[in-house]
């Protein structure tokens, strides 16, 4: 059976000492609970692929306690100390190249000459990266394609008796995903997320490109379909059919079954996202109609997720 675990010392050395033994531990980060794994153990980090039912060939990424440590499993130019300075601890994630002495398991990287690695901010997050004393390979802990976990009921629901235990931290602060920056070549966003776009331009000093390629993913996140409830989902919905629950946003959508931000605050909406799109599939008996959000700041990231979650499901 899962174990549920407290976020105190005694849960955390549990939790070290599962994943010393190449057990599944999912604990909360600030952005959703991540699965984690010893990223130098190949059975672990198969372990995470089964459990998921997670494609091979979509890399993971590695959670370090701090850039001492990240700079052990990736090389760190000028450009990347400055990015990782500026937004570490935190939801970045940056994609560097694999530092050859790093000893992860190539299931972590997809065989890539690249990892994506980062440096979490959540109290309990870092208190067992510390307790465990290396490297963890963590994606969100959650069926491959399903809704991200909040919280560790989520976890349960989807993971229940194929992992080890769970870390009970609570509901993540932010809600999405970690941003992706690609930092192998030009500067890229290889996945929006917690950290906005422009909030990255600025520590560049120029406009940032987006990329990826769902076929052949270089990050976590990329697939076309990801992030997908039950029930279908209908985009930009200005108005609602009978048999549609309404997932509004902002005052105009007062009369929505539920309301990603009353205020139309992105950051509130970012972190009910998840939570709301999961209590949306429990309630709705048709599909789910989804308010427009606008498309700047974290916006940009609930779009990404909201588009995936709408896509044709494979």
């Amino acid at each position: 059976m899962t174990e549920t675990l407290a976020p105190d010392d005694a849960g955390l050395a549990r939790a070290a000492a599962l994943l010393a033994g190449g057990q599944l531990v999912a604990f909360p980060t600030e952005t959703v609970y991540g699965l984690g794994g010893d990223a130098r153990s190949d059975i672990a980090v198969a372990r995470i692929f089964e459990a998921k039912g997670r494609p091979r060939f979509n890399p993971l990424i590695v959670h370090l306690p701090d850039l001492e440590a990240a700079r052990s499993v990736a090389v760190f130019d000028a450009l990347a100390e400055r990015v990782a300075s500026a937004f570490w601890p935190g939801p970045l994630t940056l994609v560097l190249p694999l530092r050859p002495s790093a000893r992860l398991s190539p299931l972590v990287t997809a065989d890539l000459p690249s990892v994506a690695i980062r440096v979490p901010e959540h109290p309990v997050a870092h208190r067992l990266l510390r307790a465990f004393g290396g490297p963890v390979a963590a994606p969100s802990a959650n069926p491959s394609g399903k809704v991200s976990p909040t919280r560790a009921d989520h976890v349960l629901a989807g993971l229940t008796d194929r992992i080890a235990a769970v870390v009970d931290g609570g509901a993540c602060a932010v809600g999405l995903e970690s941003t992706i920056l690609g930092l192998v070549g030009e500067p890229q966003i290889l996945r929006p997320g917690g950290i906005p776009a422009e909030a990255l331009e600025a520590c560049l000093g120029h406009p940032l490109a987006s990329g990826g390629d769902s076929a052949k993913p270089s990050a976590p996140g990329q697939l076309l379909s990801h992030y997908a409830p039950a029930a279908p989902i209908r985009l930009n919905a200005t108005r609602t059919e009978p048999d549609e629950f309404w997932l509004g946003f902002g005052p105009k959508a007062a009369k929505a079954d539920l309301n990603l931000s009353e205020t139309g605050d992105l950051v509130e909406a970012a972190a009910n996202l998840f939570h709301y799109l999961r209590e949306a599939d429990a309630r709705a008996k048709g599909p789910i109609a989804i308010s427009p959000i606008p498309e700047k700041g974290l916006g940009r990231a609930i779009n990404d997720r909201l588009r995936r979650a709408a896509a044709p499901r494979s």
